[in-house]
């Protein structure tokens, strides 16, 4: 008998969720033919509800396809830094859409050759007084401004993010300033840095630092360099050199000049409307704010508001805060910022990346498991989703139940019924609950005994009502949650600072005069100068006549305990204000 011949399977390619009618489309077979199969696999589904990859490739498998998993256009939250790499890469390439962006410099050099010395000088002589909090407590990541452009540093040799980038290969700086010292010369380390360097072709500028000392020799050190391959403009090279003193802040002007002119021929741009991707630098579980993860945006630009996902981590961006603390809507190429709203920290060196409301649906779904949670669903658009599947005792009553819950309208948050149906809540509402991460809500309509079982070992959530405004108002509070709260903020009073008693690292001791409304003991603060605010805190204490007040009016004088990192100045004004959250609702 002649072999049986193989037929080899057809390939298709499938989304990692797909309605039942897509599915046929995608096979080129009638619906009743899909919809036959996913029942002969236990799975009750109509024409226009979705089933996941796996099940899908399973039908289209028996049906003689092979399936394998269509690209999107976001690899949910998986991209790594070498694909960053890769990107930015073809992105410059392209020359399409790129805006000039801020130079992202990095200093390294030999341990004890005035490194973080520099930074430190840089930032006090370079950045606004009452500006040193935010990420600069961290990682001494800021910007400064030098003839109207940004310069973006980050202090990268000790920490962790950047040590397990070297060995990686990568870098995130686009020009290093290399430290060495007159006094001391080349080193081990330094000629660790210059190999480096090489080796990644990175833009370098040498600061010979410590010129002041008496044994300062930067012609030895020139020497030396020239030595191991750095040739200077004046030798004949193309290496800058700037001879300076980070401690005595003498040429350091010189050395951001140069750092413009060098990013001005290497012209660093970026694509500043496409969403934006950046990675992680350092992340944390902060008491108060929850998750909290900083970042350096590398291109594109992130916003308030936008999906976003990084490694195993996802959330909505519920807040960015610049690298001194300011809120800020947006964060461009080469910002270093503070991004508030992933559900847990993510890890050093993820790629923080913008997703559609439906991926990170599905990454939420995939991530929850069996944990009993509120079910919300984020799918395309701005608005969060409640998705829900609704079984009623009786078509009329569905149908008024439906109609009731449509005229519910929201800017922000809308119920997603994808389901519904007259009759008990089976298993199959409980699959479906399980793959679209929804709710169940039955009017006079209990689960079977299956069904009940199923939905304790999946942790879904069936709630069961036999009045029709209960489930409605259910639903209502369930939407109302889902709303961020609105901040009220309500202005108390200002003090004109007339004397400076104390000046901590944290906290000051300040008096004045209260020049409108009232002083209240436990406001919040802003610090006004020259028309801006340059810093933000709370009021410790207050006194007045030395003893300690709950308020003090218009017209007098007192003393302020102030707390925070900013730095109060004599001629400021403090503005006393509280801030209340307002439960919003529909």
């Amino acid at each position: 008998m002649p072999e049986e011949e193989i037929v080899p399977k057809q390939p298709v390619s499938i989304p990692a969720s797909v309605t039942v009618k897509k599915l046929s489309e995608l096979l080129r077979l009638p619906v009743a033919t899909i919809i036959t199969e996913l029942m002969k696999n236990n799975i009750l589904a109509s024409i226009n509800e979705e089933v996941d990859f796996d099940t899908a490739s399973i039908i289209a498998d028996d049906l003689g396809f092979e399936a394998t998993p269509a690209e999107e256009a976001v690899e949910e939250g998986r991209l790594t830094i070498e694909g960053l790499d890769q990107l930015i890469a073809l992105e410059k390439d392209s020359g399409k859409n790129l805006s000039p962006r801020p130079p992202i410099v990095t200093i390294l050099g030999h341990v004890d050759h005035g490194k973080t010395t520099l930074l430190d000088t840089i930032r006090k002589t370079s950045v606004a007084a009452g500006e040193a909090g935010g990420i600069t407590q961290h990682i001494s990541a800021y910007q400064v401004k030098k003839h109207k452009q940004l310069i973006t540093f980050v202090d990268t040799p000790g920490h962790e993010a950047f040590a397990a980038m070297r060995k990686r290969g990568l870098t995130i700086a686009d020009i290093a300033i290399l430290v060495v010292a007159a006094d001391d010369g080349v080193r081990p380390q330094t000629k660790e840095v210059i190999e480096y360097l090489k080796e990644h072709k990175l833009p370098v500028i040498v600061a010979i630092n410590k010129i002041d000392k008496p044994d300062a020799k930067p012609e030895r050190v020139k020497q030396e360099l020239a030595e191991h391959g750095i040739l200077f403009e004046e030798w004949g090279g193309e290496t800058m050199c700037t001879e300076i003193s980070a401690k005595n802040n003498i040429n350091i002007d010189k050395l951001l000049d140069n750092i413009l002119l060098l990013a001005e021929v290497e012209d660093f741009r970026a694509d500043t409307k496409r969403d934006g991707l950046a990675i992680v630098l350092e992340s944390n579980l902060d008491p108060q704010k929850g998750p909290v993860a900083t970042a350096l945006v590398r291109t594109g630009t992130l916003k308030v508001g936008q999906d976003i996902v990084a490694g195993g981590a996802f959330g909505r961006i519920r807040r960015i805060e610049d690298w001194s603390g300011k809120t800020i809507e947006t964060a461009g190429p080469s910002v270093p910022a503070t991004i508030y709203g992933f559900n847990v920290a993510p890890q050093v060196n993820d790629v923080i990346q913008v997703v559609s409301g439906k991926s990170l649906a599905r990454t939420k779904s995939k991530e929850a498991g069996a944990k009993k949670m509120t079910k919300i669903q984020e799918e395309d658009g701005e608005k969060q989703k409640l998705a829900v599947i609704l079984k009623a005792d009786v078509q009329g009553s569905l149908e008024a139940i439906e109609q009731i819950l449509s005229a519910i309208q929201s800017d922000e948050v809308a119920l997603n019924i994808i389901s519904s149906g007259v009759g008990a809540i089976t298993e199959s509402d409980v699959k479906i609950a399980e793959s679209a991460h929804a709710l169940i809500l039955g009017f006079n309509s209990e689960p079977t005994s299956v069904a009940k079982r199923m939905a304790d070992g999946s942790g879904i959530e069936i709630e069961t009502y036999n009045i029709i405004y209960k489930l409605v108002e259910a639903v209502k509070e369930r939407l109302t949650s889902m709303l961020a709260p609105e901040i009220v903020r309500t202005d108390y009073g200002r003090l004109s600072v007339l004397a400076i008693f104390k000046t901590g690292k944290h906290d000051m001791i300040v008096g004045g005069r209260v020049s409108e409304g009232k002083l209240i003991r436990g406001s919040l603060i802003e610090i006004k100068r020259d028309d801006e605010i340059v810093g933000q805190g709370k009021m410790q204490n207050l006194q007045r006549n030395k003893e300690n007040a709950d308020e003090v009016g218009q017209g007098n004088e007192c003393g302020v305990v102030f707390e925070g990192s900013a730095k109060i100045q004599v001629g400021d004004t403090l503005i006393c204000y509280k801030e209340e959250e307002k439960k919003r609702t529909l």
